[in-house]
């Protein structure tokens, strides 16, 4: 998987406006942010796996998976929510599961519109499911969407980031980070990247 064709300009432009950037930037040269394909299935990872661990997730996703057999919409909807908690699943979690199908089934999220939609239309979209949050819409917006331009202030990676290397291990509230992120416009998707891997230099996936 390569990087999105605006990586390199992004890349550019951030070191040339802060140092601190270019530094992130030139310690971490092979960016990759991977596309993680079905729009579906990868929010539907993402309700299963709130609240516990990558181990446990990958478990219980594993179990519906083979239970559900074709995980998409039109066959998730159908489904009983005391079959889906038998594979694991808390009961909010179905309801969760059943709810994200019935939009895509019904129409009301069309990824084909998406691209002629910004940011927060599609995220408004999204937040309408149940148990999915501005951080779940975020980061299906950077990971999935790979669009170029989001930064999660309610992200503890990137405030623990943004304090580290610029606030003196100041915690930013919402607002502060509202107001750093600005300078990292129009890539703070990008600046955020850079700003995980400075945490954990493994390569940051959804």
């Amino acid at each position: 998987m390569s990087a999105p064709k605006y990586w390199a300009a992004a890349c550019a432009e951030l070191a040339a406006a802060d140092p601190v950037m270019a530094a992130l930037i030139a310690r971490y040269p092979d960016a990759v942010l991977a596309d993680r394909g079905d729009p579906f299935q990868t929010l539907a990872r993402a309700i299963v796996g709130q609240q516990i661990s990558v181990k446990a997730a990958d478990s219980v996703w594993a179990r519906f998976a083979d239970f559900a057999r074709h995980v998409t919409p039109g066959h998730v909807v159908t489904l009983e929510l005391d079959a889906l908690a038998a594979c694991g699943l808390s009961r909010r979690k179905a309801e969760y599961l059943r709810d994200l199908a019935g939009h895509f089934a019904d129409g009301r999220i069309e990824p084909a519109r998406w691209k002629k939609m910004d940011d927060e239309a599609v995220i408004a979209e999204l937040v309408d499911v149940r148990g999915v949050g501005r951080w779940t819409a975020e980061m299906f917006l950077i990971f999935s969407l790979r669009r170029p331009d989001v930064w999660p202030v309610d992200d503890i990676g990137l405030q623990k980031a943004v304090a580290l290397h610029y606030l003196n291990n100041e915690r930013p509230t919402p607002p502060m980070l509202r107001r750093h992120g600005e300078r990292h416009a129009p890539w703070r998707t990008v600046a955020t990247w850079y700003l995980w891997r400075s945490l954990d230099p493994a390569v940051v996936q959804y």
